[in-house]
């Protein structure tokens, strides 16, 4: 609606505001500025007949468009591609943009719409220039994809992945990896149709398991080569290890998370943690490793719900300092309202307590007031009020038993109105 809102504009622009520090005392010569809607329908002497008819036209697309009459949008927009054939104003680019952005809205919305109609425009906009080609390839793959065709957008992608013109830019370098990347997606799509077809047959079919590999092998190619471009490859990276997994090749699976997540050159992704983690839990479950993994995802995103298990394997631990990171994990999840009712959560802190109160008799208390000590002017305001405790008393009495064993423990020189004592079948005594 934005390219659309710009084409509506008139051809002539506002002259900048040049008024100088002079000319402050005179308010009426100042433009505000403030937004101002844009007239839609303005004359210019540089408009000609033929570009006042394609801006009304425009305007009653947007018309149509706004109030969801489909119907009058389409028979609009069937005239409005003349446009393409304009070629006086400079904005052939922002007209193919414009078309196809609103000829899919519309058949998005229409009741009546074929797919035919969506390849007629797919088509059409392909060819009416370079520009946008790749991108309109892989937004008709998608298209496809929805509808259940996946050897058509297969194919979509396969043509745009040998599509040239003239010198390769840096952005149709970046567009040509995303269309190997989403080919390679489509082939790992058809290799998991083709596995759960095997897996339903009582009889093993080797040239099924070859026509598997084959896929394995075409999606292996591109896949493999997304971790050499910095970025957020969440379903592709996990594609590329379930295929792993499933031929045993758990090296090169535990190489491809690795280098997921601790790649320097990548931005900080919590989820690639989480599937280093998931993994290693199948097939590596050591304790050391996973509490290594856990507590990077830890320092991203304290909020975690894995935090709950990073603080019960840091619990189980015998090294002696493993319960003190096991406490300060678990107060950083409930510095946060999701964990605000968890009663896991606070079980596993009260486990956290007796536990430290067993390894340090002497200054367990020392150890818990300076994990409080930056909360005690927030934290009863977040677990310990009154309201706290009549909504603990009625959703979850255990919840509420727990909470109380531990205000004076957290806040031992402050007077809370938490106790399970102060409250008797809901109500105050």
């Amino acid at each position: 609606m934005d390219d659309l809102e710009r084409e509506l504009m008139p051809l002539e622009e506002l002259d900048d505001d040049n008024d100088s520090s002079d000319n402050n005392s005179t308010k009426e010569g100042k433009k505000s500025k403030l937004p101002l809607v844009n007239p839609v329908c303005v004359e210019t002497p540089k408009e000609t007949g033929f570009h006042q008819s394609m801006r009304i036209c425009l305007e009653q697309i947007r018309d149509a468009l706004l109030h969801h009459r489909w119907q009058e949008a389409a028979e609009y927009m069937a005239c409005y591609p003349q446009m393409l054939e304009d070629t006086t104003s400079g904005k052939q680019q922002q007209y193919k943009k414009l078309i196809w952005g609103i000829a899919t809205e519309i058949l998005h919305q229409h009741p009546n719409s074929k797919m035919e109609d969506y390849n007629n425009i797919y088509e059409r906009m392909k060819h009416s220039g370079v520009k946008h080609y790749l991108m309109i390839c892989l937004e008709h793959s998608f298209h496809l994809l929805l509808h259940g065709q996946i050897e058509d957008a297969k194919r979509q992608l396969s043509v745009a992945e040998s599509w040239r013109h003239g010198k390769e830019s840096a952005a149709q370098y970046q567009r040509t990896k995303l269309i190997h990347a989403y080919r390679s997606l489509l082939d790992y799509i058809i290799w998991c149709d083709k596995k759960h077809t095997h897996s339903n047959t009582d009889y093993s079919d080797s040239g099924n398991n070859q026509d598997m590999h084959n896929y394995f092998r075409q999606a292996s190619v591109n896949l493999k080569e997304i971790l050499k471009n910095p970025g957020i490859w969440d379903p592709f990276i996990l594609s590329y290890v379930e295929m792993l997994e499933f031929y045993e090749d758990h090296e090169e699976a535990l190489k491809v998370l690795n280098d997921y997540a601790y790649d320097h050159t990548f931005p900080p992704n919590p989820n690639a943690h989480v599937y280093l983690y998931q993994y290693l839990k199948r097939h590596d479950p050591s304790e050391r490793k996973l509490m290594k993994v856990l507590k990077i995802l830890h320092s991203l995103v304290p909020s975690h719900e894995l935090m709950l298990e990073y603080s019960f394997l840091l619990l189980q631990s015998e090294k002696k300092g493993d319960i003190q990171k096991a406490l300060g994990v678990v107060l950083d999840m409930l510095d946060y309202v999701c964990w605000r009712s968890n009663l896991d959560t606070w079980k596993c802190l009260k486990d956290i307590v007796n536990k430290l109160q067993l390894q340090n008799r002497e200054d367990w208390k020392e150890v818990v007031s300076g994990k409080m000590a930056a909360r005690k002017d927030w934290w009863p305001a977040l677990h310990f009020t009154r309201f706290h405790a009549r909504e603990d008393s009625q959703d979850d009495p255990q919840l509420m038993e727990v909470k109380a064993s531990l205000t004076k423990i957290l806040c031992p020189d402050q007077t809370l109105k938490y106790s399970a004592g102060e409250v008797i079948n809901g109500e105050w005594t």
